[in-house]
This record gives C-alpha cells, sequence and structure tokens, in this order.
C-alpha cells in the first residue's frame, strides 16, 4: 500500500487510503493469492522437534473452504462469533480464513486462558463455535453448561472432552466455497483487551482493518514485501501484535509466514529458528529482545540473514537499539499502537535515523496528536494524551455490546489512547506512559520507560520495571523492581550503585530511591512489564 519514497514526507505526501467498496479480509488473504500463483508457499509449520512443513495460497483455500461448508451446515451464519482457542499452527490460520469467508466473526483465544477467563469472552461474545485442541476442549468442557449460545465445538487433535474431530468432519466437504461480500465496515474480528481494571471489553474491527494495518506494518520492516522476505514472530497469533501486525498482513502481501510457537519462549530457540528458516523479517517484543539480549556472542553463534526487525509495546532505548546493531546488523524499527488503534506510529531505517526513546513518526494515513483530554491539540513539546483522529481504516468499530465505554474512549473525533506523550516541531512522538504509569514525584511527572531502559544497560540487570511508590512528602517516590542477571546476587552496596547508575545519566528527580531485587517481574501475555501488580506491591510496603 505504501509508495516508494526516499523521505518520509516523500511517503506522508504521496500516500492515499485504498478501500474498496467490497471487502473481505479472508479473501484478500488467501484467495486471492491463490487463483493467481495457488502453488505460492504462504504458511510453515515447524512444530517444536518436529520437521517444517509448508502450505501453499492453493493448500490454505482448499483447508478454509472445506471448513467453511462444515460451519454452514453445522448452522453457522453471517454475523454468528466464532472462538479460534490454538497456538501458532496451520488450523488456526485457516480457521480465521474460513470463518472470516462466510460473513462470521472471529474471536482469537490464548491458549493459556483458564475456565474464567474463556468463559467471560464466550459468554460477552455470544459464541456460536469454537475450534480448538485437546487442552482448550478439555477447560471448555468445563464450562460448557454455562456457555447456552455454543452449538458447535470442534478439536484438532480428534474426538476429545466432548468435540468432535475437526480433521474427520472436514474430510467431507467441498473444497469450492463461494464466499459471502462483505463491505470493509462489516464486522469481522473481536480482540478482547487486557484492560488494567474491570472486565476485558472486545474491540470488534471490520474487514478494513486489515488495510488500516499495512502502511504501518511496511513501515516497521523497512517496506515488507521485498523478494525474498519470510516473517516470524513469538508473539501469539490470538494477539493483535501476533495476528494483524505479522500473520494477516504478511499472507495478504505475499510474504511466507513462519509459525512457531515455542511451549515457553527461549532466546537460544529463537535465535536458531531464525537461522534455520533463514527467517528475513522478525516482530520481536522488548522482551524477546531483553531475553535475546542476555545470550553470549550470538553472532558466533548462529548466521542469520535478517532484512528487517521490528519491535513495539514498549520504548527500547539506546541499549537494546545498539545491541540490535551489532547482533542483526540492522537497526531495530520501532512501532506503537494499541488493540484498538494499532500500528499508527512507527519509526523506518530506510527512511530515518533512530531516534533512542522517540517511537517514531505517525504512519501515513493516520492523524496522530498529542491532545488535552478535551480533544485539542497541544503544542510541540507539551505533553498530554495520544490522540488519533477518525475516521480511520484501523481504528476500531467499538467495543462489543459496551456503547458506554466506546463514547468514553473518545474526545470530539479523537480516540485517546490512554497513553501520554510528547510531539516535537517535526511529528517526531515520544511514548512517556500509561496514564496510570506516569509517576508524579516533587512536581515532576516522570516516565517509566525511560528509567527502565538506562537501568538496562547496567552490566548486573536483566529485567526492570519502574513505578511510582506513594510518599507523604513527595507525592511519590520512584521504585525500581531489578531482576539480575544469572550468578549476580544482589546486595545494598548493588542498590546503591544501581541508583546512583541512573542519577548521573538521566537526573537527580529520576533516580530510583527504592530498589527492590525480585526473581521475576510480571508480565502480560504480550511481554509488557505489569506495572499495576508492581505499584500494588510498592504501595504495600511502609
Amino acid at each position: 500500500m505504501l509508495p516508494e519514497a526516499d523521505t518520509y514526507d516523500d511517503l506522508a505526501g504521496r500516500f492515499t487510503w485504498q478501500v474498496p467498496e467490497r471487502f473481505n479480509m479472508g479473501v484478500a488473504v488467501c484467495d486471492a493469492w491463490a487463483e493467481r500463483e495457488p502453488d505460492r508457499e504462504a504458511l510453515v509449520f515447524c512444530e517444536e522437534g518436529g520437521e517444517a512443513v509448508s502450505y501453499s495460497y492453493g493448500d490454505l483455500k482448499k483447508l478454509s473452504n472445506r471448513l467453511a461448508n462444515l460451519l454452514t451446515a453445522r448452522g453457522i451464519q453471517p454475523g454468528d462469533r466464532i472462538g479460534i482457542l490454538l497456538p501458532q499452527r496451520p488450523e488456526t490460520a485457516y480457521a480465521h480464513m474460513a470463518a472470516l469467508k462466510l460473513g462470521a466473526i472471529t474471536i482469537p483465544l490464548f491458549t493459556l486462558f483458564g475456565e474464567e477467563a474463556l468463559e467471560f469472552r464466550l459468554r460477552d461474545s455470544g459464541a456460536r463455535a469454537v475450534i480448538t485442541d485437546a487442552g482448550g476442549a478439555a477447560r471448555i468442557e468445563g464450562i460448557r453448561d454455562r456457555l447456552p449460545d455454543l452449538t458447535t465445538l470442534f478439536c484438532v487433535d480428534g474426538d476429545i472432552a466432548g468435540a468432535e474431530d475437526l480433521g474427520r468432519h472436514m474430510d467431507g466437504h467441498e473444497a469450492e466455497f463461494r464466499p459471502f461480500e462483505t463491505g470493509p465496515d462489516d464486522p469481522a474480528v473481536i480482540i478482547y483487551t487486557s484492560g488494567t481494571t474491570g472486565q476485558p471489553k472486545g474491540a470488534l474491527h471490520g474487514h478494513r482493518v486489515l488495510l488500516g494495518h499495512l502502511p504501518g506494518v511496511e513501515m516497521s520492516h523497512d517496506f515488507l514485501g521485498q523478494s525474498g522476505d519470510r516473517i516470524w514472530t513469538p508473539a501469539d497469533w490470538a494477539w493483535i501484535g501476533g495476528f494483524l501486525d505479522v500473520l494477516m498482513p504478511a499472507l495478504y502481501l505475499g510474504v511466507p509466514v513462519v509459525a512457531c510457537r515455542f511451549r515457553k519462549f527461549s532466546a537460544e530457540g529463537a535465535f536458531q529458528l531464525l537461522q534455520d528458516q533463514k527467517v528475513r523479517n522478525a516482530f520481536l517484543p522488548p522482551t524477546a529482545l531483553k531475553m535475546m539480549r542476555q545470550v553470549e556472542d550470538p553472532k558466533a553463534r548462529w548466521h542469520l540473514n535478517l532484512r528487517s526487525v521490528a519491535s513495539g509495546g514498549e520504548t527500547l532505548g539506546a541499549e537494546l537499539i545498539d545491541w540490535g546493531r551489532q547482533t542483526f546488523g540492522l537497526t531495530i524499527n520501532e512501532f506503537y499502537g494499541q488493540t484498538e488503534c494499532n500500528m499508527i506510529v512507527s519509526s523506518c531505517s530506510q527512511l530515518m535515523e533512530a531516534r533512542p526513546g522517540i517511537m517514531g513518526r505517525p504512519v501515513p494515513g493516520h492523524d496522530v496528536r498529542v491532545v488535552s483530554d478535551a480533544g485539542a491539540p497541544l503544542p510541540a513539546g507539551k505533553q498530554g494524551n495520544i490522540g488519533v483522529r477518525r475516521p480511520n481504516p484501523v481504528m476500531f468499530l467499538g467495543y462489543w455490546n459496551n456503547q458506554a465505554a466506546t463514547k468514553a474512549k473518545f474526545a470530539g473525533d479523537w480516540l485517546l489512547t490512554g497513553d501520554t506523550g510528547v510531539c516535537d516541531e517535526d511529528g517526531w512522538l515520544r511514548f512517556v506512559g500509561r496514564d496510570d504509569d506516569v509517576i508524579t514525584s516533587s512536581g515532576y511527572r516522570i516516565g517509566p520507560g525511560e528509567i527502565e531502559d538506562c537501568l538496562l544497560r547496567h552490566p548486573a540487570i536483566a529485567m526492570a520495571g519502574v513505578v511510582g511508590k506513594p510518599d507523604v512528602q513527595r507525592t511519590e517516590i520512584v521504585k525500581a523492581f531489578i531482576a539480575l542477571k544469572a550468578g549476580i546476587e544482589p546486595s545494598d552496596q548493588l542498590a546503591g550503585e544501581i541508583a546512583e547508575f541512573v542519577k548521573t545519566r538521566l537526573a537527580a528527580h529520576e533516580y530510583p530511591r527504592e530498589v527492590e531485587f525480585v526473581d521475576s517481574l510480571p508480565m502480560t501475555t504480550t511481554g509488557k512489564v505489569i506495572r499495576r501488580e508492581l505499584r500494588e506491591r510498592a504501595g504495600g510496603q511502609e
């Protein structure tokens, strides 16, 4: 979707949205290629400990068509919701394609969800069908009597725990299917957000969300879609980062997707996969990068051939960017977005120099600014809400069955991301923190990201999380939770050295006045530090 350009200003000035009157995401990522190049490689499944298996676009078209016919035979109609509770594997991809082609709404579900999390999402969405594996079938069996809308449960591992064998039932259906005609604004997918308070909210997206993602995906991978491109991410396809930042846009662009979800992420395993599968493009969340950074001398142990690495979710900082250049031989491109409105800010090493601590510039087609609580654009250098103007193809249609929450997300025509940032005169955006992450200390407003980046430069530190701890005199003080590298023992002396390390590199008001050593940090399923839990822990210690 992006035009060729040599500078960011040229790219932004020449870009125009291309959203057709009729558009179906399932057709766009599968059938469109299958009709032109049926033998073109689309997906490579690398089962941990097994051989890699390749699937063409023609294969995926036949499989998704059979599944679409099966679901139709079971009474699934356009607009019905279908839960897909699977890890990275071929069935996950063609289940989404099948549901989208028949006009249904897919619900990506994370395989580590427990019964309560699954029950809420399936009840709230009114899911009619679920496609899962043996582990998921067992969990759904325990809550099925509380899911009155659920009529169909298929399992990719056979007849297990009340679920029917997906493959066996698909075999009897035709490999031809006439897709339901959908418009770009017709509902396509519900992705539940992991909010900091209350129950998760279902962000409902239209089929156009794929088109809305393309400029940001292409930009963050230095124009993804080049000859020889081949992409992988450890991010689960149940989340927007794996599903709409990698799987669907790559398939749309004709870029083969490597599917391999480690049972437990391993930095060594990631390096090995990148080498063995000749991966050219990778989306590596910051946590994965921080873990890979701890591996000694990776350049001597693996021979990589990466063309682009993108990362998002947390600001990387100079330390990780420098490590990426030394290890991968390229500059990691940062991008920014959220489930409701994703891939709206990005860097692009082909067009601009990386600025550590800066997310990037607005992706062409997206009007992203720092605004007040009322939605008024603020002057350069002024801290405020990161806002995105509607209408916008990547923006959600609204929260499923929650008009009040949808209304609260906007100030006029500006979607408020809930994140705080600063924009300079050239349009470069700096992420400060979530509204509730910003620390107020002695009148200063302090973003935790910059401190965490600084802490990671200390040779003893593996991971760091920074929050504000209530303080009578200063309102809050900066507190750092530190996980040390293997073989390093915590001590009061080390805590003092770490505090001084930040004080001399950032500012006297930003150094952590308290340092607590921990074995590990609480993380979201997408690899972000759960600062809310750290704040609760800090607030409970007097």
